[in-house]
């Protein structure tokens, strides 16, 4: 089977995370990187020995450097050559640029049937999100999101659990990143979470409540939230950026099990009712009977608890690996579909929309 063409758009943090990832995977030929910023498309380019490129345009096929949009020619570390002697386009590429853009260079390849990997948010609002959608379904394209947090393998173990879900509650803080400044926490951070929690409910949100405070700039850096959804399932989210230390964890909580679960050590328990019965039962009959003083006992030693069994692999080589396998075999989806990383949207703009119905209203000291 030939190997598939990918390419990075946008050199920043994500775009050298998903440069490396591509590769290294054994069904990739990564071929380009695209930046605006020439420098830092050259820079990553040059270590993986793939081309460089500022506009996407020039990674669609084969150009000409005179008609092509930069009006430059780029070129091969190492060989002195155009790479338009060389160089015959992508199949596959990741979007990794500020959300603002997302839309704009996702219809460039899109329309010219080029499978697309869109870093989260898949887009700046529900409008854009929706229009990427449209023309995905139009032009019959892969359009995944890289919601990679689906792709951790504490997600992946409580998914293989295939519970119901009555109550979740989702912890995501960590000090102030000094990137992603153009969107606030909850497209930023709690976005995450958002998706995840959608998958885990498997039900359409039904009410929103949130409040949110911005301290840095203009957009909300701490948001918290309270999702209904109609099956009765509710989750309360936390989100911050200005907190002192990171914390990444999640409760679960359904009629057949309890989970606590850390994402970024990657480790979690679950206690399961069925194992738990007797003990119930044993508690509920000494209490009859009055026969014994349950102040003495120590709860957490009567469980019956088990460790998550948790297959550590990288959340990102695994959302790669499910684009590429559905970029190969159209009867695969990815592991996050344009579809889902719409309704993630359309969740945070509920959220969004609640904190600004709910914005704080700054009282101002006057002195007499």
């Amino acid at each position: 089977m030939d190997k598939i063409r990918t390419a990075v758009v946008g050199a920043g943090k994500m775009g050298t995370i998903h440069a490396k990832v591509y590769d290294q995977l054994p069904q990739s030929d990564f071929v380009a990187v695209v930046d605006i910023d020439a420098d830092k498309a050259e820079r990553l380019a040059n270590q993986y020995g793939c081309c460089a490129f500022t506009d996407c345009a020039d990674v669609l096929g084969r150009v000409d450097p005179v008609s092509s949009a930069t009006g430059k020619s780029s070129w091969i570390r190492g060989t002195g050559r155009s790479l338009v002697e060389t160089f015959n386009g992508v199949d596959a590429v990741t979007i990794a640029t500020p959300t603002v853009t997302h839309l704009k260079l996702a219809k460039i390849f899109i329309k010219n049937k080029i499978a697309v990997l869109i870093e989260k948010p898949l887009a700046a609002n529900v409008r854009e999100g929706r229009k990427i959608v449209s023309l995905a379904r139009k032009n019959n394209s892969v359009v995944a999101v890289g919601h990679s947090e689906r792709c951790n393998p504490v997600v992946q173990a409580m998914k293989r659990l295939d519970i119901e879900p009555k109550f979740i509650e989702a912890n995501r803080v960590s000090p102030y990143p000094f990137r992603s400044t153009d969107i606030g926490v909850v497209l930023d951070v709690m976005i995450h979470d958002i998706d995840i929690i959608l998958s885990l409910a498997a039900s359409k949100v039904k009410k929103v409540d949130a409040v949110g405070v911005n301290v840095i700039d203009e957009h909300e850096d701490i948001c918290n939230a309270r999702i209904v959804f109609e099956n009765g399932c509710i989750a309360n989210i936390t989100a911050s950026r200005l907190a002192l230390r990171t914390v990444r964890r999640v409760r679960v909580f359904s009629r057949q099990a309890y989970l606590s679960v850390d994402y970024l050590k990657k480790s979690g328990i679950i206690i399961k009712a069925d194992p738990n019965i007797n003990v119930v039962k044993w508690i509920q009959e000494h209490k009859d009977a009055g026969d014994f003083d349950l102040t003495t006992v120590n709860w957490p030693d009567l469980l019956h608890v088990e460790q998550l069994d948790i297959d550590d692999k990288e959340p990102v080589r695994l959302q790669q690996e499910a684009f590429l396998q559905a970029v190969a075999d159209r009867a695969l989806t990815p592991e996050v579909s344009a579809e889902e990383g719409l309704a993630a949207l359309q969740c945070a703009q509920k959220i969004l929309a609640s904190v600004k119905k709910h914005k704080w209203k700054e009282k101002i000291a006057y002195s007499t």
